[in-house]
């Protein structure tokens, strides 16, 4: 049962980077999203959901296209840099950054849109630049939606199985994570350790929901 404890910690290193990431990128495309207009918005904001609603192997086959040895991206990389991203934990963090990244995009747009335009306007008239106009008016108004959408990301990216296990692999110690070993232990027959690695998953993400319902008062915002 030892060993069950690797699996935990690496699964917190990947949820943890992959919030990270997240934190920047989906507030800031949901930022924009938000506030600009432009032709082809509906059709960049369905490309930016589909890994919610697309299944985990089909996004892993995608991810290999492109960061895979062989791959668009992967395979200049390593040409070029000697760096190797597949069955890696950092292809774990990739996978589990673009499932994830749905869950604070769309809180982060629904939260940026509840802003009255009209108090950025204000801040326009006494000549506050855009920058500042988003760190000290629009974020401090939307940060309770963004910190729901961040909370669902990290408790998703926990749970993520398909995309890692075809990016990643399951490499003991190294890109084996929760749900992954949780797989490995049925296939293996070892039920005890299932056992336990499913309560430890389970109070994890319990654990997850509670915080961010004392963190972030009322409903959290729907996923959609």
């Amino acid at each position: 049962m030892a060993d069950a404890w690797v699996p935990l910690a690496l699964t917190l290193k990947v949820a943890g980077w992959a919030t990270l990431i997240n934190l920047f990128l989906g507030t800031g495309v949901g930022y924009a999203l938000a506030r600009w207009r432009f032709p082809g918005r509906d059709l960049l904001d369905a490309a930016f959901t589909l890994p919610m609603v697309m299944p985990p192997t089909v996004l892993g086959y995608y991810l290999l296209v492109v960061i895979g040895s062989q791959g668009v991206l992967g395979a200049w990389l390593l040409q070029h840099f000697g760096i190797r991203l597949i069955f890696t934990v950092e292809a774990a963090i990739i996978a589990a950054t673009i499932v994830a990244f749905p869950l604070v995009f769309k809180a982060a747009r629904a939260a940026f849109e509840t802003v009255d335009p009209q108090l950025e306007d204000a801040a326009r008239t006494l000549g506050i630049n855009e920058w500042a106009i988003f760190f000290r008016v629009s974020l401090p108004l939307a940060w309770r939606g963004i910190l729901a959408g961040l909370l669902l990301s990290f408790a998703r990216a926990l749970g993520e199985f398909g995309a890692t296990l075809m990016v990643a692999g399951s490499i003991v110690g190294k890109t084996q994570t929760l749900s992954i070993a949780v797989y490995e232990a049925v296939q293996a027959g070892q039920d005890n350790t299932a056992n336990f690695l499913v309560i430890v998953t389970s109070i994890t993400c319990v654990a997850v929901l509670l915080t961010a319902g004392r963190l972030v008062p009322g409903r959290i915002p729907a996923r959609g």
